[in-house]
């Protein structure tokens, strides 16, 4: 099993490989599907939109919400193709790696000109 940092690596090398290849402008659901297959093609085991129910006082509520892709069980991706970035998205991925008690999140934006890191693609830490 791969550490977090080289996943978070090889995730990233991806990310830059499926923006050069798209570009920005497209629908999130194309840079999802993109993505998922880039990564497979490094070896690496990617589900795309899995469920995950939330708890709530003791009662287990289906309407939790749907990781866009999860590496290796270990690292959670948002995939968004938006104007910019805010903090509610940063602040959606932290809960997300909270509830499954995930440590690393990433949380990118595809529609920019050039990704560049801590502006387009962010690593969230729980």
């Amino acid at each position: 099993m791969l550490e977090l940092n080289d996943l978070s690596y090889k995730i990233r090398g991806a990310i830059y490989t499926v923006h050069n290849e798209l570009g920005p402008g497209l629908l999130e659901s194309v840079y999802e599907a993109a993505l998922q297959h880039e990564i497979l093609l490094q070896g690496l085991h990617v589900l795309c939109q899995q469920g995950v129910p939330v708890h709530y006082k003791n009662v287990k509520l289906e309407l939790g919400f749907r990781m866009d892709l999860l590496v290796e069980d270990q690292i959670i991706i948002e995939v968004k193709s938006i104007e910019l970035l805010h903090d509610v998205h940063k602040k959606q991925l932290l809960t997300y790696l909270k509830i499954t008690n995930k440590k690393l999140g990433i949380l990118v934006n595809f529609n920019v000109a050039k990704l560049v890191d801590k502006e387009s693609i962010i690593r969230i830490i729980n």
